[in-house]
């Protein structure tokens, strides 16, 4: 699994131009998942996304989470964070997960994020979806699950 964290002044994505997710101050987070992700996998990505200290405290120090600065959250299903480039120019999709496990998952992680935070909006799983963000930083962190489970 895999999460591109931004940490945002505000962020929305749009389908079919109409904008179905908003979000303020926190975090737009463009989630892949593989074929061997699981329930538990997500559960420690989540907590390291929801405690992850990005935030800047009174001294100007990336001390504090989501939850410190009341921050919002903005959830993006994208197969594309497992592109394989090794050979040729067109990327390979192969080690994305099937769309039946990739939404469940994706889904899942919903549910949990909306148990800690209040403000979750999210994507539409398969959509064509048209992004605007404004970075806060910039500051932007990869979390991989192959790295952290």
């Amino acid at each position: 699994m895999r999460f591109v964290i931004q940490r945002v002044t505000h962020a929305e994505v749009e389908v079919e131009q109409t904008i179905i997710g908003k979000i303020k101050k926190g975090f737009l987070v463009f989630i892949g998942i593989s074929q061997e992700d699981t329930n538990e996998i997500a559960d420690k990505m989540i907590y390291k996304l929801i405690n992850m200290r990005i935030f800047e405290d009174e001294n100007g120090k990336t001390n504090l989470a989501l939850k410190d600065v009341s921050g919002e959250l903005l959830l993006i299903s994208q197969f594309t964070l497992y592109a394989d480039c090794k050979k040729g120019n067109r990327p390979s999709f192969t080690k994305a997960g099937n769309p039946t496990l990739a939404e469940e998952l994706y889904e899942y992680i919903i549910s949990e994020c909306k148990k800690q935070i209040p403000i979750v909006e999210t994507g539409s799983f398969g959509a064509n979806m048209k992004i605007s963000l404004l970075n806060d930083g910039p500051f932007t962190v990869i979390l991989d699950s192959n790295e952290i489970c």
